[in-house]
């Protein structure tokens, strides 16, 4: 048995899944987060590892990151390659 949880927002009851802006406490500044000076997680670690080996700046990496720390790192990335995306450059 499926049970669906849903709000009452004065005489409506509302479902949160269904709500427009789903996602508006998702989105979390890293120095914001109860957890971000907890050392990162092995995802983190992975998908950072690999976004500095992508970005050509091995350097971003550290073993001995916080969450957060990793957390800004990954963007910064991310953003760095996605301003790289196209076609591949020749020197």
């Amino acid at each position: 048995m499926t049970s669906r949880r849903t709000a009452t927002v004065g005489s409506a009851t509302r479902n949160p899944k269904l709500d427009p802006d789903p996602a508006s406490n998702t989105v979390k500044d890293p120095d914001d987060w109860v957890s971000g000076d907890e050392p990162m997680t092995g995802a983190q670690a992975s998908y950072l590892k690999t976004l500095s080996e992508q970005a050509l700046e091995p350097d971003a990496f550290s073993a001995k990151l916080t969450k957060a720390e990793a957390s800004r790192r990954i963007d910064a990335l991310k953003a760095k390659l996605k301003l790289q995306d196209g076609p591949p450059h020749t020197l």
